[in-house]
């Protein structure tokens, strides 16, 4: 006997350098089992290639938003995300993404879920994953969501509508401070490490440290098997220090390599998330690795060759599709670091709105 199939309303949205599922919270199971064994069908994972379902088989194209009407003052809509892995049964809400918080903002007025101004609607978004705030910024011409325009960001084709992003109070969102282990450098197995956290837990390393030069494509890292371990053993070790505990099967903290930049930014990034390379680098990681540049001493501050650090600094960030710009403020006057702006450019496109297919049993198995 064949099982029936049941439909959920579903949108495809791409959100700067990913894609993924958004979906309103009402639509989901409730219970969280019930929602993850439906997620991981409606992506079709397990399996390296997603074949069965809407992922990509890469985990930037295995993502989720899920997102509702929100009742805390000063908010319009609650965002949590959740990273779904093709290869193996597992859906994880360790970690925020910024490139899928870019087509929150037009998720949420596409389905009413705030009114839009004719002009440019602010979206204030709540990152349920780390209790922290962002305010997006979306063209809405007569109301409606424009996603045509002359912004261009690395790693996607075309140009589209700028959505600017605002990241409010995010330092320490997930590690409980800005520099977790108290220190703007630490000696990890003999290597020089910054632990930060400014939206994203981040490790900042020197390249060179490895006997790589940094700017390997990311496939080239991904087969460098002794590289690898030496990574995995700092982040395993830097886990317990950041107050994250036991990183074995989480996803942060990021792991990433910087070297001087080449093409005209500031410094240069590959960076593993974890054990991926990214195809360029995730917002929030960007943030936190931009942050890093306006610590005096930082890993990072010592290979953008930052010897004098004012109170704000257009940081553009090289990864391995481009760049990415982040407009930071410090306030470094009172000998502890507290961040003061942390903004950027993203954009993002609705690609498709109907109803995703799952078997029933998938809906109801918890």
């Amino acid at each position: 006997m064949t099982s029936s199939q049941i439909a959920v309303p579903c949108s495809v949205m791409r959100g700067g350098t990913s894609k993924g599922l958004f979906f309103l919270e009402a639509d989901l199971p409730a219970d969280r089992a019930a929602r993850d064994t439906f997620l991981l069908a409606a992506m079709g994972s397990p399996d390296v290639r997603e074949i069965d379902g809407m992922g990509g088989g890469h985990p930037l194209t295995s993502k989720v938003a899920v997102v509702s009407r929100s009742s805390r003052d000063g908010i319009d809509v609650d965002y949590l995300f959740l990273q779904v892995w093709p290869d193996r049964a597992e859906v994880s809400d360790q970690q925020n993404c910024g490139n899928i918080l870019a087509g929150v903002g037009p998720f949420a007025i596409e389905k009413g879920l705030i009114d839009a101004v004719d002009g440019v609607t602010p979206v204030a978004i709540f990152m349920v994953n780390t209790d922290s705030k962002a305010t997006a910024f979306v063209e809405t011409p007569g109301g409606i969501v424009n996603y045509a325009g002359t912004a261009r960001i690395d790693g996607v084709p075309g140009t589209h509508a700028p959505i600017n992003i605002n990241f409010e109070d995010v330092a320490g969102s997930s590690c409980g401070s800005l520099l977790p282990t108290g220190n703007v450098v630490d000696v990890v197995n003999g290597i020089q490490v910054t632990c930060i956290d400014n939206g994203m837990p981040v490790v900042c390393l020197n390249a060179s440290d490895f006997g790589i030069t940094g700017y390997e494509s990311p496939a080239e890292l991904e087969a460098n098997a002794d590289l690898k371990v030496r990574v995995e053993e700092i982040r395993l070790l830097v886990g317990p220090m950041m107050n994250l505990g036991d990183v074995t099967n989480k996803t942060v903290p990021k792991m990433s390599l910087l070297s001087p930049a080449v093409d005209g930014g500031l410094l240069s990034t590959r960076t593993f998330i974890p054990h991926r390379v990214h195809e360029s680098i995730g917002v929030l990681g960007a943030v936190s690795v931009a942050t890093a540049c306006m610590l005096p001493g930082s890993v990072a501050a010592q290979i953008a060759g930052l010897t004098t650090i004012g109170s704000s600094l257009e940081v553009e960030v090289e990864h391995p599709s481009g760049f990415f710009t982040v407009q930071m403020e410090v306030d470094n006057s009172t000998g502890t670091p507290v961040v003061t702006k942390s903004a950027l450019l993203r954009t993002a496109r609705m690609l498709m709105s109907g109803s995703i297919f799952v078997l029933e049993s998938s809906w109801e198995t918890a």
